[in-house]
């Protein structure tokens, strides 16, 4: 874990998407977050040593939604083009029947409602992170910059975290299929975070007020929505511009995707 220090801290936007507003300061006190989210490898030593069984794993019928892919343009306002819920999809098997994580073990888990990462976090002796917390630990000390690595997305044109490239959801313009990337494989914040922009969305334990507008977003049931932040895999330009710290969407507490993870927070003392 890293130390996060106590203070006023910027969060939100003014100048994005409505749900972000008002750009604003609050205080915080000093926590420690992990490093990366937590990773398939890590959630399997959870389970192995309690024998939890996730939502996704024992709800009626067990499965999850997973993104596919489109063989063309689609309405983006249609979230049902790419998303499938898939039988006997889970963390163990995030591609449903047959997969398995067997050769991702350093990836971040997917799959996992809100209770299964709140399970998680206390075996760790840990928590969840506040919507504040996490924002606060995701801009990495940058003041004033919409990206957690400063003002342009992609400066002299590196690609500094996981997000989609290409033409969403039909057309990925990098080697290989959309999905989650090793955890660390892009370059840390400020703090020496790794992911959080892209990659998985991730778990914080903060109500989502208002409407959920990010048609990426695929809620389950009528619960009162959870804030969730850092965007993922699918935030693409022309749909879903959220690889930024102030981004947020919101889903029900026992939804599970196929982008959807998340990381723990102590507090300090």
């Amino acid at each position: 874990m890293v130390a996060i220090p106590a203070g006023r801290h910027r969060v939100g936007s003014d100048e994005h998407y409505p749900e972000e507003r008002p750009a604003r300061e609050v205080e915080i006190a000093a926590f420690r977050i992990d490093v990366t989210p937590v990773t398939n490898r890590d959630f399997a030593a959870f389970v192995a040593a309690t024998g939890w069984v996730t939502l996704a794993e024992r709800a009626t019928p067990a499965g999850s939604a997973v993104f596919t892919m489109s063989a063309g343009p689609v309405d983006l306002r249609d979230p049902s083009q790419w998303w499938r819920f898939v039988p006997e999809t889970s963390w163990r098997a995030p591609a449903g029947a047959g997969s398995s994580v067997d050769a991702r073990g350093d990836h971040p888990v997917v799959h996992v409602a809100l209770e299964d990462a709140q399970a998680y976090a206390r075996w760790r002796g840990a928590r969840l992170p506040t919507e504040p917390e996490w924002e606060a630990a995701a801009r990495g000390g940058l003041l004033g910059r919409p990206y957690a690595w400063g003002d342009e997305l992609m400066p002299d044109g590196r690609l500094l975290a996981n997000v989609w490239t290409g033409a969403f959801p039909w057309y990925f313009a990098r080697p290989g299929a959309p999905g989650t990337t090793r955890v660390g494989d892009f370059p840390p914040n400020g703090y020496g975070l790794r992911d959080m922009i892209g990659n998985v969305w991730e778990w914080t334990t903060s109500p989502f007020e208002g409407r959920n507008e990010c048609p990426c977003g695929v809620a389950t049931g009528e619960a009162a929505l959870v804030a969730l932040k850092g965007g993922s895999f699918l935030c693409a330009a022309e749909y879903c511009a959220r690889y930024r710290p102030a981004a947020r969407i919101g889903l029900t507490p026992v939804s599970t995707t196929s982008h959807v993870g998340f990381r723990c927070v102590a507090d300090v003392g």
